[in-house]
């Protein structure tokens, strides 16, 4: 049986700004049970405080130290190797790097800028990996949900536009990367073999924790989730079910 929770956000808790159903009495469940759980979004078109505000907003009490996003992550990362970021993000993003130094060697930090991804901005970050900056990847997911309720272009398309163009490899920050999981996992006391995936993304979420070494994931048929989708990526997904209702059922019932 998992003894903590990993829960994707958008698609899984909520789409746009509606809270999705079954959602905070899912979270109910898991406050009764004393299972720990932590947010994980690769969602890089809002800061974290929007998306903290956003959740207090559609009534769920989530503190900051519950939720993991790749900005973030890439901070650590860009602290721990004494870089500046060249920032290619949406702006509503900008104020989670607001921390970092801005006088060291550059290196990318690629988001999801949205519409205002353009070949000046592309060029001037080709520029910098030609000349051998890091490369980090916040996400590289295909597709996500938008606010509209159809599929939209994700970062991804343009991480590997940058790849082809610089001969430069990204390293990714978000999900799919192991350390992602590993560390919302450790800031519960637990391994992440001990903890159960639950996301939208077949790919991102439920392989990409299940290769990291998640003790079981679950794909849930809301968000971003279409027919077949449980077959397109390895490993499969530990069970499909309709919601994060049934999904946190399966997890405390330790099935």
């Amino acid at each position: 049986m998992a003894k903590a929770v990993l829960i994707d956000l958008s698609g899984v808790v909520y789409t746009g700004q509606t809270l999705l159903p079954g959602a905070a009495e899912a979270l109910d469940r898991l406050n009764a049970a004393q299972m720990p759980y932590r947010f994980l979004t690769n969602t890089t078109r809002r800061s974290k405080r929007d998306i903290l505000r956003l959740l207090r907003n559609l009534g769920l009490d989530i503190r900051g130290d519950d939720l993991f996003t790749p900005a973030r992550a890439a901070c650590a990362w860009l602290k721990e190797k004494d870089l500046s970021p060249h920032l290619l993000v949406h702006p509503n993003l900008a104020e989670d790097f607001a921390g970092c130094a801005a006088d060291r060697p550059k290196a990318v930090v690629l988001g999801d800028m949205g519409p205002f991804f353009n070949y000046e901005v592309l060029n001037a970050a080709f520029r910098l990996l030609a000349r051998g900056a890091p490369f980090l990847a916040l996400a590289a997911n295909r597709v996500f949900l938008d606010d509209d309720g159809a599929l939209s272009m994700d970062a991804g398309a343009f991480v590997r536009a940058l790849e082809y163009s610089s001969g430069a490899q990204a390293l990714l920050i978000g999900k799919p990367a192991p350390a992602f999981f590993d560390a919302a996992a450790a800031s519960m006391g637990c391994a992440l073999a001990e903890t159960a995936m639950i996301g939208d993304d077949a790919e991102a979420d439920v392989a990409g924790a299940l290769r990291a070494g998640a003790g079981q994931a679950i794909l849930v048929r809301s968000g971003k989730y279409r027919p077949g989708d449980e077959r397109a990526a390895e490993p499969r997904p530990t069970a499909v079910l309709d919601g994060i209702a049934d999904a946190v059922e399966a997890v405390l019932a330790g099935t």
